[in-house]
């Protein structure tokens, strides 16, 4: 996949992160990829998944934690 599709991408926190500012996962969503780095290195490695992979990982982790 290419990194250019998101330049414009618009990154948040997970609502499980604190304020401090330590451990912190971002995902930015577009049409194509749901996209998840280190809050710590925006500019280091980041992981793409599928809209419906991405689905699927979600409901997985409300399954475990209801």
């Amino acid at each position: 996949m290419n990194g250019s599709c998101l330049v414009h991408a618009t990154w948040r926190k997970s609502s499980q992160s604190g304020s401090q500012g330590a451990d912190c996962v971002e995902i930015a969503q577009t049409a194509e990829v749901v996209a998840v780095r280190d809050s710590k290195d925006p500019d280091g490695p980041v992981l793409t998944f599928g809209p419906r992979a991405w689905s699927a990982f979600l409901h997985h982790l409300k399954a475990q934690n209801p």
